[in-house]
């Protein structure tokens, strides 16, 4: 579970973009935040993991408070969570099965993960991470040669080896194609289906997240202004986060 309690983040530039935020994410859900580039959704997002520090306020994951923890308590936190990146995040020179085993890191002391030392049962989980994400046959196949889609679901089968509880995804699809998309989306959901992993997403294409996500979270300006089913939503609720009416499959936010 994860909880915000009067959470507020203010940069060194002076821009506030958490103002107060209150929300329970609870274990099993898909979220998908949604509003407009600069609204905070990436700072809401990665404060999670604590990438991106907070100012004040408190927020607990599985009733332990991050804001103080560092150092090895981090390092466990994360490892427990897993992180989907618009830009697939791979090692593009390193084949796909290394790129996967990378998930397993923070299970490690470094000297031996350097130099590709994993235990036989790391390399097993690799594989089936794959596997479930309809790749094993790429895993020999250097990450640079795959198109877009398979390089996010390396992404995902990386964080599948992590055995992690909760899964953020910073805007997962925004560079695929419309087909890729779905299919891409569809492995979320499944992921979240069948594993029982929290998902978090930002998502710019709103008609996605009311289709993919059970909940909504909009933010407009760092405060949240909706919280609720995605069966709630409805146009007055998208004005409310985006300031106007939106178009059919509008995309918003990049």
């Amino acid at each position: 579970m994860i909880r915000f309690v009067d959470v507020q983040k203010t940069y060194s530039n002076g821009v506030q973009a958490l103002k107060g935020v209150n929300l329970q994410i609870n274990d099993g859900e898909f979220v998908a935040i949604i509003g407009l580039s600069g609204a905070g959704k990436s700072t809401l997002l990665r404060s999670i993991n604590k990438m991106i520090p907070i100012t004040s306020g408190q927020l607990y994951i599985d009733d332990i408070e991050i804001s103080s923890i560092r150092g090895k308590a981090l390092r466990y936190l994360r490892r427990s969570i897993g992180m989907i990146f618009q830009s697939f995040n791979l090692v593009k020179r390193m084949s796909v099965y290394n790129n996967v085993l990378t998930g397993r890191v923070g299970y490690h002391s470094t000297f031996p993960t350097l130099f590709g030392l994993f235990p036989r049962e790391d390399k097993i989980l690799a594989l089936d991470s794959l596997d479930a994400l309809g790749i094993l046959d790429k895993a020999f196949t250097r990450a640079d040669q795959l198109s877009g889609g398979q390089q996010q679901r390396v992404a995902l089968a990386r964080a599948l080896t992590q055995k992690p509880k909760l899964i953020l995804a910073d805007e997962p699809v925004a560079s695929l194609d419309p087909i890729t998309t779905v299919q891409v989306m569809d492995d979320f959901a499944r992921i979240n289906k069948d594993f029982g992993i929290t998902i978090v997403a930002n998502m710019h294409h709103v008609d996605l997240a009311l289709k993919y996500a059970t909940r909504i979270i909009g933010i407009r300006d760092g405060i949240v202004v909706f919280d609720g089913l995605s069966s709630e939503v409805n146009e007055q609720i998208l004005v409310e986060v985006y300031g106007r009416t939106l178009k059919h499959n509008e995309v918003l936010g990049e």
